[in-house]
């Protein structure tokens, strides 16, 4: 974990681009967790690089056909920074198809609270993203449709490896 005198961070809650410009920085430390950087055909790997009051940080490592399945992040707005390989992102439309964006490597994106989202690899070679989240990140809202086409959200906790959800 990276320790409260390495990195800055104001005494606040955080949004937006203010997430994405902490997300930028801590890919910028590469020697904070470059050592835990591992990947795993079966699961994304994934770890916790800090835990401070206002703000949560995450390394996930991804490879082919990894995917989070739609989910969001209960009451923590978030950012991420790939540093290796490309992910997509799709957000959930009302009535319509998912709208989703890659990112490769320097590239970041960030999210509110609110949004519905599925981050999944986006091919080629492996890919390592990391998460911040402010309020920091304890639990997240995975979702499934049932047979009759109604959403259905199951409460995960921060620490449990989001998948697709099959239908209920």
């Amino acid at each position: 974990m990276i320790g409260p005198d390495e990195l800055a961070l104001p005494d606040q809650v955080l949004y937006g681009p203010a997430l994405e410009v902490v997300a930028r920085e801590l890919a910028r430390r590469e020697g904070a967790w470059a050592s835990l950087v591992r990947h795993e055909p079966g699961q994304r790997i994934y770890h916790e690089l800090l835990d401070r009051p206002h703000v949560s940080a995450w390394l996930i490592c991804w490879m082919r056909d990894h995917d989070t399945g739609f989910h969001d992040h209960d009451i923590s707005a978030g950012a991420v920074a790939v540093v290796a390989g490309r992910v997509r992102e799709e957000r959930l439309v009302l009535g319509g198809s998912p709208r989703g964006r890659t990112f490769g490597a320097g590239n970041s994106f960030h999210f509110s609270a609110s949004d519905i989202h599925r981050v999944r690899h986006a091919g080629g070679g492996p890919a390592v993203t990391i998460h911040v989240y402010s309020p920091p990140l304890r639990r997240m809202g995975a979702y499934a449709v049932d047979a009759d086409g109604t959403l259905v959200r199951h409460v995960q906790g921060a620490a449990e490896e989001l998948r697709p959800l099959a239908t209920v």
